[in-house]
């Protein structure tokens, strides 16, 4: 009776009647049944702990089935460069970005803004291309890591010199921060001598090494010229000028020497005085 009353009242109080909204007898207080599942998940799959994606268990995954490529052999351990076209550098030349009337190096290109190098990530400088080789026209002194040899052609093509200098992971983080670097009022270090996997390539004239024999650049020059079909024209004096103003290889800015501390706050430079001090900073540093 209770039942009918409700169903009855629910009637009076409902604006239409429709199946819908009439509640069946043998629903009331009747609960739902789960279907039970006849594959059930089991292991990983139950407990939301799939392995990521890639990973091929069993005893002889994907990655030992397949010969690894010479190519990839000591990749983690392999020097990064930060490539520049000679398109870029053209580009850069003609909007002042950066100034030819003096020697375009490593600290000059991130000066600018264009080219980030970044320590962290193993990048050992900038490695110019050989894109827009026809076009490059400027007569500069030139300072780049890594260099291709079109590249190279196209530089003394034009009346310019290029020089490959190595710079270790310290150096390299204070050329593209200089400012943060001459805050903390340390010494300007040594510059380090190169690695042993790149040590016969800075010190070669095929490379334009900056450790190699003039004499040996001069008869790589020529032999370049002979080999692209152009004549090396006459340097002009204001290309000699700049190559005279070539840095040691101790060096890391032009015009700073290794041991100077440079005060930002008086803008002055503090230089290092006693015997023991200076022969210090004189001396090579092997890595």
């Amino acid at each position: 009776m209770a039942t009918t009353k409700e169903a009855l009242k629910l009637i009076r109080t409902y604006p239409r009647v429709a199946i819908s909204n009439i509640k069946q007898r043998h629903n009331l207080g009747q609960k739902t049944k789960r279907r039970r599942d006849l594959f059930p998940k089991r292991g990983q799959a139950k407990h939301q702990t799939l392995p990521p994606l890639g990973f091929e268990g069993g005893q002889f995954p994907f990655y030992t089935r397949i010969p690894r490529e010479p190519y990839y052999r000591n990749v983690s351990q392999r020097k990064e460069y930060v490539p520049l076209s000679l398109l870029q550098l053209q580009r850069m030349i003609d909007l002042g970005r950066v100034d030819p009337s003096k020697p375009i190096d490593l600290a000059a290109l991130c000066r600018s803004k264009l080219i980030e190098v970044k320590s962290e990530y193993k990048h050992y400088g900038v490695h110019l291309t050989d894109e827009g080789a026809d076009i490059f026209n400027a007569q500069v002194c030139l300072e780049v890591q890594w260099v291709d040899e079109l590249a190279v052609a196209a530089i003394e093509r034009a009346g310019s010199l290029v020089t490959t200098r190595y710079y270790d992971l310290r150096s390299l983080a204070i050329i593209s921060n200089p400012e943060w670097f001459f805050s903390t009022a340390r010494p300007l270090p040594v510059c380090k001598t190169p690695t042993g996997d790149v040590l016969e390539y800075y010190s070669s004239g095929k490379g334009r090494g900056y450790l190699a024999d003039s004499a040996d650049v001069d008869e790589q020059r020529e032999e370049l010229a002979q080999k692209y079909g152009y004549i090396l024209p006459e340097l002009s004096d204001r290309v000699k000028q700049l190559s005279l103003q070539k840095k040691n290889k101790l060096q890391i800015f032009h015009g700073l020497e290794p041991g100077w501390i440079i005060n930002l706050t008086d803008k002055e430079i503090i230089k290092p005085t006693s015997p023991e001090l200076k022969e210090f900073y004189a001396t090579e540093t092997m890595l």
